[in-house]
């Protein structure tokens, strides 16, 4: 394990498992149509690239950035879109691929901004959420797995940019992130 880590919360094995699942239950659910699949950079993109291997329906992919937090350990509620869509939604079926559902602010603020231009449909899925901490609400339709209230990194989840390309997910040290 990083020196920076507390303990393992998800092995690698463990959440290969869950990805390769939901990705089994997203192509039943979406069986004969096509999917845009709409990444959040940076945090979603080794779950999403994983995610898409494992759908077995047509799937497009397209990518968008937002960020509520900076170099922060918490969100600070206000939420900027970094990176647009290259491609319009509109009449399509979009799935978000997030990498963790904490407050729900960012989300929230997203999937109102994505319904606004027209898909077809707009579903949700997260790797992690954290129900415990949820201010405003988020219908995930596709959860991996629901985790305590813990500063997590790994697997795409990183803090101040570092820990992203860890095979498995950790809690990080609260002294390394002053928590």
């Amino acid at each position: 394990m990083h020196p920076d880590g507390e303990r393992i919360l998800l092995s690698q094995e463990v959440i290969r498992e869950r990805v390769t699942a939901l990705g089994e239950q997203i192509s039943r659910d979406y069986a004969g149509r096509e999917v845009l699949a709409v990444g959040i950079l940076k945090g979603a993109m080794i779950f999403l690239a994983d995610l898409v291997r494992s759908i077995t329906v047509p799937v497009q992919i397209d990518f968008v950035a937002i960020t509520s937090y900076g170099s922060s350990a918490r969100s600070s509620g206000a939420v900027r879109i970094l990176k647009d869509l290259d491609e319009s939604i509109a009449g399509r079926h979009v799935l978000v691929v997030e990498d963790i559902v904490d407050s729900g602010l960012t989300l929230n603020y997203l999937a109102a901004n994505l319904a606004a231009r027209a898909p077809a449909s707009l579903k949700i899925c997260t790797l992690l959420n954290k129900p415990t901490r949820r201010v405003v609400p988020v219908s995930v339709a596709y959860s991996g797995f629901d985790i305590p209230d813990e500063f997590v990194v790994g697997y795409g989840l990183d803090y101040a940019g570092r820990h992203r390309n860890l095979p498995y997910i950790m809690i990080l040290r609260r002294e390394v992130y002053g928590g």
